[in-house]
């Protein structure tokens, strides 16, 4: 048998031991098969099925979508420590009177129960599931994570007084530096707040509205930026990082101007990174490497500005001055991934380049996006099997403990292909899962909204007729 043919069969192997096999996968060498193999599935009915290997070309039910995220909440609630411990011999902390410097949150097997924004877009995808569902567990795993953090944030206070901010004693938190700090964490914190008007929240939300208000850096236009990697730099990242939480607050507060910035945001750095000829978000910009700089069309990158633009859309007012151009930039978005989207039902890693690897978490920031968009009238009923096919794809990459697998890690704004080609995906790259989440809830939003008939070998949505009324 030759090495790719075992290669295949090696990558069926691994699926099937489900959560008995917990390493992480590697990244994807240009052209290698997918490493979630799974046979083909198509409706029963269709009399020339789609049964490709890796496609499920069915329609799913509700019950199962919800099956999917249970597993997924399942798993953060087994794997959440909410432990302090010494960070130097990984004892549990009990006495927390004189601050120390070693002692820290439990990061050892993850960032579960710390301050990043990975796990901000997991604590808003909670709440949002317990929205569609009504199921509590969700929403109630998020006001517990936010409660360890405030119930322990005076003694890390006290510590970063007398040592510095420590890097397991939410430095993030007590000393932003970037938008990554605290904008995506900080959205959900205002959405908790929504539903528990604890005090310790709205400092918490106080903060990160300080902190994009006035102390990140600014191009002219108030477009936000970064000093990295070069002096002046766009991440794209930096959508989400922003944008929905200045759309909860001008929500919550009622306060235009936030509306305002998120708006701004959209314009700004859509003006810099999106290129109409490809239909395609670049992921960065670099003033210093103008009139052009390299573009890589990074799949997680895209995926964070449809996600922002979807959920600003949602809360922004109809009669904004901005909006048309927003919702006119949300669909030219929507129109460029689509195009790009694989044969599976996934997007790939570099989204204009078929031999980088199929990629988990731009998947379903795409699924939750376009939905959203269908759920919302944004878009017509002809984008919902998009997303349809989109949510089996990435369905299939939850496994039975409720892990994850294809999530890229963490990705800074690099300058070359061979970058973004070979990093890895890991099953603890959280950056996947409150998509993962937001994507489901979406769908089956979706799903209770149409009627779906099955013709002609696909799948065709209707908006729902009204029922008779009774004589």
């Amino acid at each position: 048998m030759c090495r790719r043919a075992l290669a295949v069969l090696a990558a069926v192997l691994v699926l099937g031991l489900g959560a008995a096999c917990a390493a992480p996968l590697v990244a994807q060498p240009p052209g290698a098969p997918d490493p979630v193999v799974t046979s083909g599935r198509s409706e029963a009915s269709f009399q020339q099925p789609s049964l490709a290997p890796g496609v499920d070309y069915t329609l799913p039910k509700e019950e199962e979508v919800k099956a999917v995220l249970d597993r997924v909440r399942a798993h953060f609630e087994q794997a959440t420590p909410y432990a302090i411990i010494d960070t130097a011999t990984g004892e549990k902390v009990t006495d927390l009177g004189k601050p120390r410097k070693s002692v820290g949150i439990d990061n050892r097997h993850g960032e579960y129960n710390d301050w990043t924004y990975s796990m901000g877009v997991v604590l808003a995808g909670m709440i949002q599931v317990t929205e569609v569902t009504g199921d509590a567990r969700f929403a109630a795993y998020t006001l517990k994570n936010f409660d360890f953090i405030f119930d322990h944030l005076p003694y890390f206070r006290a510590q970063a007084k007398e040592f510095g901010p420590q890097r397991d004693g939410y430095r993030r938190l007590l000393d932003m530096h970037e938008l990554d700090d605290c904008g995506a964490i900080g959205a959900a914190l205002v959405r908790a707040y929504a539903r528990k008007k604890d005090p310790r929240y709205r400092e918490g939300i106080d903060l990160v509205a300080a902190h994009i208000a006035k102390k990140q850096p600014r191009l002219p236009d108030g477009t936000l930026c970064r000093p990295r990697p070069q002096p002046v730099s766009l991440w794209i990242d930096d959508a989400y990082m922003s944008i929905p939480f200045l759309a909860q607050m001008g929500a919550f507060t009622g306060e235009r101007a936030f509306f305002d910035d998120a708006a701004r945001q959209v314009i700004g750095m859509s003006a810099r990174l999106f290129h109409a000829d490809a239909g395609l978000y670049d992921h960065s910009w670099f003033e210093n490497a103008l009139p052009a700089d390299p573009k890589f069309y990074w799949g997680r990158g895209a995926g964070w500005m449809l996600m922002s633009m979807a959920e600003l859309l949602t809360v922004l007012p109809e009669d904004h001055p901005d909006r048309p151009k927003v919702l006119d930039q949300y669909r030219r978005a929507v129109q460029g991934v689509g195009a790009v989207q694989g044969g599976t039902g996934l997007w790939h890693q570099l989204l204009d380049r078929e031999d980088s690897y199929l990629e988990t978490s731009a998947s379903a920031m795409f699924t939750f996006a376009i939905a959203r968009g269908v759920n919302r009238g944004w878009l017509s009923t002809a984008w919902a099997p998009v997303a349809q096919t989109g949510w089996q794809a990435v369905a299939r990459r939850v496994r039975p403990d409720g892990q994850i697998e294809g999530i890229c890690v963490g990705t800074t704004a690099a300058y070359d292909a061979v970058y973004y080609y070979n990093r890895p995906t890991e099953l603890g790259a959280m950056q996947g899962y409150g998509a993962m989440l937001m994507a489901g809830a979406e769908v089956m939003t979706m799903l209770r909204s149409f009627d779906v008939e099955k013709k002609l070998n696909t799948f065709h949505w209707r908006v729902k007729k009204p029922a008779a009324v009774k004589p």
